[in-house]
């Protein structure tokens, strides 16, 4: 059983996304690390590890219809783990998640938390924004973006500016994401109110760059307004030429192509950043 909980939890989603703590936390910190914090941030780590595994549990749950056709092969389209033993464990893991978020005390960690909590059960459970396309993607964007800033929280740091700007590059380069993924899935969406659906292909990938350009906005701001330098705009580069030639790809209808840039994208952005308060 437990080889399926971990498979229906994703574990290489969780490793890629639980890594932002840290970088929310780096980049709050600029790289002044003390022994407390790294035990601080370890534990919240875990905590959004917890809580993004019951998020992916519950999700499977959700799509359990669209799975018996579409991935018949995940574990409970094909029977390997019930619904009721799925539940029970993202259930735990939310538990698990609770408890270590409460071992720092901290406001605006702990309404981080509940916010994300939030959006994540209405996500999957009710009233499902998932199934309400833009409404759905945005969901989803804030709590991508709310990793980092918990990071920067966990160490009672959040209204950093630099942990702001990640967050706001995490959020509108995942919306685009998002909205490229419905584009993707647009035939296998029945009973789904996406974006593509309501103003069509064309028009939904014209949505997904406008917010890929927004993203490169907010990773200009701290190079133009401080408190990195526009020199520092260098490490960058391969970040803003991954994301600007998105263009290619969508004229093409490459979602596929274009969804897993725009990933790579972020997260050279986000990377470069952490290089370039460490230097």
């Amino acid at each position: 059983m437990w080889r399926e909980v971990i498979e229906l939890s994703r574990p290489k989603n969780i490793i890629i996304a639980s890594m932002t703590v840290p970088l929310g936390a780096h980049l709050a910190l600029e790289g002044n690390w003390s022994s407390n914090s790294i035990l601080l941030v370890a534990l919240q780590t875990t905590c959004v590890m917890f809580f993004m595994a019951a998020g992916n549990i519950f999700n499977d749950i959700s799509d359990i219809d669209i799975d018996r056709v579409a991935k018949p092969h995940r574990p409970l389209p094909s029977d390997r783990i019930t619904v009721k033993q799925a539940t029970r464990f993202a259930y735990v893991f939310s538990l698990l998640s609770l408890i270590l978020m409460l071992t720092n005390t901290n406001f605006h960690q702990m309404l981080i938390w509940s916010i994300a909590g939030v959006l994540m059960y209405t996500y999957d459970m009710g009233p499902q924004t998932k199934k309400y396309g833009l409404i759905g993607n945005i969901a989803i964007s804030l709590m991508v973006g709310s990793v980092i800033l918990y990071g920067a929280a966990a160490v009672g740091l959040l209204f950093t500016p630099l942990a702001l700007y990640a967050g706001g590059i995490a959020f509108f380069a995942n919306l685009s994401r998002e909205i490229i993924k419905d584009c993707e899935d647009m035939e296998s969406d029945e009973g789904r109110n996406t974006l593509p659906m309501k103003i069509g292909l064309m028009y939904a990938r014209g949505t997904a760059y406008v917010f890929i350009l927004m993203a490169l906005v907010v990773l200009y701001l701290p190079h133009w307004l401080g408190p990195l330098t526009l020199d520092q705009l260098l490490f960058q580069a391969p970040a803003i030429f991954l994301l600007m030639s998105l263009n290619g790809p969508l004229f093409k209808g490459e979602d596929y192509v274009a969804q897993q840039r725009v990933r790579l994208g972020m997260l050279l952005g986000l990377l470069a950043l952490v290089l370039e308060v460490s230097v």
